[in-house]
């Protein structure tokens, strides 16, 4: 995409939703970044009983609902995994996979992302250690990789990279727990439950990412960022609310806070608009 929208939202639960609509209803751009449905914890809730106008509704009820209420106010979806935001001087770069999109301010409603990184990630980032198939896939054609797959487009992006010739070696929550990744000056081998299985790559697939490896300089404490008033985090023009901003976990708290991110968000953009012209 090569508009450059108001806002940039990640997320669309009801926290991304709120932010994406408030813009639009103040007549600004809104894209809504965001994976598949079935990764959010709204979405595996059996019952729902506590946010209003939605009595008794299930998750996958309530998040249609929402989605689909956005897309008819306007408030463009792109379906993928937000893979880093920067600041470019004036707009916000977001890699999307193997996309990038830019905004003028970014609001961050990506849920709580409750994982650890495994040993050795970090660590291998860039040296056989990736987040996306489309992106790196190419590197490893005709090489041994192994895909962690804890989201559900994991088994799509697995078969992606078979059909360009990886050699994959495939897990998910029912083959291993617990994971680590080792090698030299590259990977050389994913160890799963004790096991050890060579590789040259390994491709993992989380719903989301933590929101300082998102977004490196952010403020986190206790794996929550840091809001200030209207939501703003430390650095200006980013914004955050719903559960990554921290307790409780409720969808109408959630609902609330973007309405407010969304807000602040706007007065943000107006205000440099101001300030270029």
């Amino acid at each position: 995409m090569d508009e450059i929208f108001d806002l940039i939202v990640i997320g669309s639960g009801p926290a991304g939703v709120s932010a994406a609509l408030t813009a639009r209803h103040r007549g600004k751009s809104a894209l809504m970044v965001t994976t598949a449905p079935e990764d959010s914890m709204l979405w595996r809730a059996e019952h729902i009983d506590n946010y209003p106008g939605f009595p008794a509704a299930t998750g996958p009820e309530l998040v249609t609902a929402l989605v689909r209420h956005a897309e008819a106010s306007g408030v463009k979806l792109m379906r993928g995994r937000a893979l880093a935001v920067a600041d470019l001087g004036g707009v916000f770069g977001v890699s999307v996979g193997a996309d990038f999109v830019q905004g003028r301010a970014v609001v961050l409603a990506c849920g709580l992302t409750r994982a650890k990184p495994f040993p050795g990630e970090a660590e291998y980032l860039g040296r056989g250690v990736s987040y996306c198939a489309t992106c790196d896939g190419m590197l490893y054609r005709g090489r041994r990789v192994a895909v962690v797959g804890l989201s559900a487009e994991a088994p799509e992006e697995a078969g992606y990279l078979r059909s360009i010739g990886c050699e994959v070696e495939y897990f998910d929550a029912g083959r291993a727990k617990r994971y680590e990744i080792t090698g030299a000056e590259r990977v050389t081998a994913l160890r799963a439950d004790g096991g050890e299985f060579p590789v040259e790559g390994v491709f993992i697939f989380r719903s989301g990412l933590a929101p300082d490896s998102l977004l490196p300089g952010l403020e986190v404490e206790g794996g929550h960022i840091v809001t200030r008033a209207g939501m703003a985090t430390n650095i200006p023009g980013v914004f955050a609310a719903g559960d990554v901003a921290g307790a409780p976990y409720q969808a109408a708290k959630a609902a609330g806070e973007g309405c407010v991110a969304g807000l602040a968000a706007c007065k943000y953009i107006e205000s440099k608009t101001k300030e270029e012209k």
